[in-house]
């Protein structure tokens, strides 16, 4: 690449960001995100690295992405990898987190950045957090071209990992966070980024394969109270491979209903995955914690220990498609892959600090 200004492909998928109004309400319109870039002036400023639009034909709403939607952005990565110092891909916020994880996965290894950005407003409204997200993020990507590895989500002045992120506000500009691990950078008066949580790129660096997700069948399921077992059946039933189990609390569930029980000892018997994860934003599941969750690791239930839900899918994804037995499945789940979850080492120690503290109160 050119030593004078880094070169940043910019990977404009849809989504709000791009949208043009009309009598029909606001709609994504080919070729209008450009137009407002090249009309704003702050897009042409000196410290502004070089950057070219590739746009997604049709444009897509993100709530309708697919496995196959990832791939073909992780494609353009792939195949312009040795052109572009770094990517940004455009996107709508709905689903923004669900593809950070799965990119996470898909692109290894990754020795330069991506970073995924889009705005509650689109850019041409007068007030938008477009602007902002917009440039922040090709700043970042020409600033740091060679040590910002890996895959991350910009939004509201704060640099995630993009597989820690899940959207938690639909109407703030505050749209996105990363519940259980620190935002990677922020930007104020300087672009501050926390070089520990950025992983280590590869020496000498290489372009990286993909892995095409979607091939096996994995999905999610949310615990609440009066849950029928029959129900529970339908969605353990072939063909599905693996699941994640929203639990309550720190990886609890109806310990005392003896149908829910079996039905995930009857599905985990037949190789079946499931990983419990927390409904709380913050925290972890720890099926060791309580009796209720004990029931669970009984029953064949893994511990997904901080993961967010969209890292979980991603990963389940990820891990089938490496042709694993669900043993192996079930063992690799639990381990840190790609930063998605805090190693159950740290997740103990940290729990063993707070049962002192607390057992200094009784």
């Amino acid at each position: 690449m050119s030593d004078s200004s880094p070169q940043i492909l910019v990977a404009y998928t849809g989504g709000t960001i791009g949208m043009k109004a009309t009598e029909e309400g606001h709609k994504p319109v080919s070729g209008y995100l450009q137009k407002q870039m090249a009309a704003l002036p702050p897009f042409q400023a000196a410290d502004v690295p070089t950057y070219e639009v590739h746009e997604f034909d049709p444009l897509l709403d993100s709530s309708n992405l697919t496995p196959d939607e990832w791939l073909r952005v992780a494609r353009v990565v792939r195949d312009r990898y040795e052109d572009y110092d770094g990517f940004l891909v455009v996107h709508g916020t709905d689903t923004m987190a669900f593809t950070a994880s799965a990119l996470s996965f898909m692109l290894q290894p990754l020795d330069k950045p991506v970073i995924l950005t889009g705005s509650q407003l689109p850019l041409a409204e007068t007030r938008t957090d477009a602007r902002s997200n917009l440039l922040t993020s090709l700043l970042l990507l020409g600033t740091y071209p060679e040590r910002l590895t890996g895959v991350h989500l910009f939004f509201n002045d704060r640099l995630y990992r993009g597989n820690r992120t899940t959207k938690v506000n639909a109407d703030s500009f505050s749209a996105f966070d990363s519940p259980n691990f620190p935002p990677v950078g922020r930007a104020g008066i300087d672009l501050d980024v926390d070089w520990s949580r950025v992983p280590a790129g590869q020496t000498p660096p290489r372009a990286p394969t993909v892995t095409a997700l979607g091939g096996a069948t994995v999905s999610a399921f949310r615990l609440f109270p009066g849950l029928e077992a029959d129900y529970l059946d339908n969605v353990l039933a072939p063909p599905v491979q693996g699941v994640v189990l929203e639990c309550f609390g720190s990886g609890n569930a109806p310990a005392q209903n003896d149908a829910f029980l079996r039905a995930l000892r009857e599905a985990t018997a037949r190789g079946v995955v499931i990983v419990a994860v927390t409904q709380p934003l913050r925290g972890t599941a720890d099926l060791d914690l309580y009796a209720t969750g004990q029931a669970l690791a009984d029953a064949g239930v893994v511990s997904g220990y901080d993961m967010t839900t969209e890292a979980a899918l991603a990963k389940l994804y990820f891990l089938f498609e490496q042709r694993y037995t669900p043993e192996k499945v079930r063992s690799l789940v639990q381990q840190n892959l790609r930063g998605e979850l805090t190693p159950p080492d740290e997740v103990s120690s940290s729990l063993g600090r707070a049962r002192r503290r607390l057992a200094g109160y009784q």
